[in-house]
């Protein structure tokens, strides 16, 4: 069986939905299967990079130890989208260590199957 390269797009905020939780969970199972997938943060999801991250306003989990562990299955870098960040007013300097700047169309066209969360 060929070995599909996987790409998980996390493009919600950390907190008021499971969004960014599902998103690392399926890269997560890539993972687990031999299937490392790469993800690319973009839109409001480049929300969930930030250092520091706080609990929600329901008392929800940040998604900064999760996004820590990842390294541990081979899921790294990081990747964000730029113009995401621009548009919220934020500067790579206060993401989280280790993420690195990608181009969206170039990642979509490397991949053999793309998710959306």
């Amino acid at each position: 069986m060929d070995s599909k390269s996987i790409l998980v797009i996390v493009r919600h905020p950390p907190h008021g939905s499971s969004w960014v939780r599902e998103g690392l969970e399926t890269a997560l199972v890539g993972a687990a299967l031999s299937h490392p997938p790469t993800i690319l943060f973009s839109g409001d999801g480049v929300l969930a990079l930030l250092s520091h991250q706080q609990r929600g306003a329901l008392g929800q989990k940040g998604s900064a130890a999760m996004l820590e562990g990842l390294s541990f299955y081979d899921i790294e870098p990081l990747w964000y989208d730029q113009r995401s960040l621009e548009d919220r007013g934020l500067d790579v300097d206060q993401l989280m260590s280790g993420c690195q700047q990608a181009c969206i169309a170039d990642m979509i066209a490397r991949h053999d199957v793309v998710m959306s969360f």
